[in-house]
């Protein structure tokens, strides 16, 4: 399991959002490799620093319980203190601090404990939930130390990587492992990029730097794989292209603008490839577009799969994702979708997020199987519009009932769904999708169904033979 302790000690989970940092670092040479850790160690500990945070939360249920001794009624809620640990580095002279958002996420006091003991108040600058990075404030001490941002994308997998943090409290802790993987998926959010280190981490490292053998952060601790609670060798970092970008924003503005272009998106299968009659099943399947969002504006619109997104291939809706937050509110970007088979190069304008729920989330996909349809049509009835999230003027089909053990009912088809497409055709009588569904069985290819869910708009291709 993934840990996260906000009661108490932390070693937190949260997600990672590509963003863009300058930088190009060579490999270490043979000869440029430590023996040992002594010389960054030394250098690179008082920059490290324990966060300790106290949130004062009020019981509404349990004290509330207790009788008032004097006099038998219910005595008064009474205030309880929960205190959390975790770590976080220097970045400048001026006393800014890195940490988790996990960390200091709804504390009433922060406090930094610096490698001398020294405990100094913090100011919390800003958070950004969707990457789970903070920065503090505090007063900027004499010559103090700090660390410098290296660059995430330059190392690879066997790199040494060196996490100094307080795990369970005892301060300045040094684990030594090596880069396992890089741009982890843990399922924690749609920003997911995490490195994966087996150095030690564990209750307390949250939010403590990630160095590599220069010296350089390359991470912050963030989470950790433990049945246990403890360290078995799998701990994740947001890497430090993702929380420089959002650290510099922090800083700058207070807050993280996302870029935004109004899709939502499901993955491309087999089933869905076949429908589609594209080779393969990369890029990311448009399920339906936000009326006057850039991507409506540029020409997208649902069915269109986009394989390629500002220069970068597009091999899934996480890629997307990614790429499409990293993006400046206002800045160009240029889109290459497959419609109909064909490639086009489309030029749209970034919006910017405003909610981030993500209207570029993950439609889970559903599985084919190989069975009859087993499907009850009908005109979509007046009185169920309203229920059903439709806009005004929406046609369709709607789905009465499902047979069980069927393909509709394996390829996750509901009642109360309502078919607007198939085969990209609009549909408005059940003898629409059923001439559809003849023509794909004759053709031994999948039926494409555009499906409207309660207001939210998906795709679902069932094998016709």
């Amino acid at each position: 399991m993934f840990v996260n302790s906000r009661k108490g000690l932390c070693a937190g989970v949260v997600a990672g959002v590509l963003l863009f940092c300058p930088g190009g670092i060579a490999p270490l040479t043979a000869q440029e490799i430590p023996n040992d850790f002594t010389a960054i160690v030394r250098q690179k500990l008082a920059a490290v620093v324990a966060i300790t945070t106290r949130q004062i939360i009020q019981d509404q249920t349990t004290l509330n319980d207790f009788l008032d001794p004097f006099n038998g009624r219910p005595g008064p809620a009474q205030p309880q203190v929960r205190e959390a640990l975790g770590s976080g580095f220097v970045i400048n002279p001026e006393g800014y601090i890195v940490t988790n958002n996990h960390v200091v996420a709804d504390a009433t006091e922060i406090h930094v404990v610096f490698s001398d003991k020294e405990t100094a108040p913090a100011r919390l600058v800003g958070r950004d939930p969707g990457t789970d990075i903070a920065v503090l404030k505090v007063d900027p001490r004499p010559n103090m130390a700090t660390t410098a941002w290296g660059d995430s994308d330059a190392v690879q997998p066997g790199a040494w990587t060196i996490a100094i943090g307080s795990p369970f409290g005892l301060g300045g802790t040094v684990t030594v492992g090596v880069l396992s993987a890089r741009s982890r998926d843990i399922q924690a959010g749609p920003y997911d990029d995490f490195l994966q280190t087996d150095a030690s981490i564990n209750r307390g490292n949250s939010g403590g730097p990630l160095f590599n053998a220069r010296g350089e952060v390359i991470g912050v601790n963030t989470a950790i794989v433990s049945p246990s609670g403890g360290s078995i060798g799998i701990g994740f970092a947001v890497p430090s292209r993702t929380a420089q970008s959002v650290a510099d924003q922090l800083i700058r503005t207070g807050h993280i603008e996302r870029g935004f272009i109004g899709v939502r998106l499901q993955e491309v299968t087999p089933s869905i490839a076949a429908a589609l009659g594209i080779p393969g099943s990369k890029g990311a399947l448009v399920a339906s577009v936000e009326p006057g969002s850039p991507a409506e504006k540029a020409g997208i619109r649902a069915g269109d799969v986009i394989t390629r997104f500002n220069g970068k291939d597009i091999q899934g809706v996480r890629d997307l994702t990614l790429a499409a937050a990293s993006q400046k509110p206002g800045s160009k970007a240029t889109v290459i979708r497959n419609r109909d088979g064909s490639q086009q190069e489309l030029t749209l304008t970034v919006g910017q997020r405003k909610d981030e729920e993500g209207q570029t989330g993950a439609v889970p996909a559903p599985d084919a199987a190989d069975q009859r349809l087993g499907l009850s049509l009908s005109p979509i009835p007046d009185e169920v519009r309203p229920q059903l999230g439709l806009q005004p003027g929406t046609t369709g089909v709607f789905i009465q009932d499902v047979a069980p053990n069927s393909l509709a009912a394996e390829n996750g088809l509901r009642p109360g769904d309502v078919i607007v497409s198939a085969n990209n055709r609009d549909v408005a009588q059940p003898s629409d999708t059923q001439e559809e569904w003849a023509k794909s069985r004759r053709q031994n290819r999948p039926i494409l169904l555009r499906i409207n869910r309660q207001g939210q708009s998906l795709f679902v291709a069932v094998a016709a033979s």
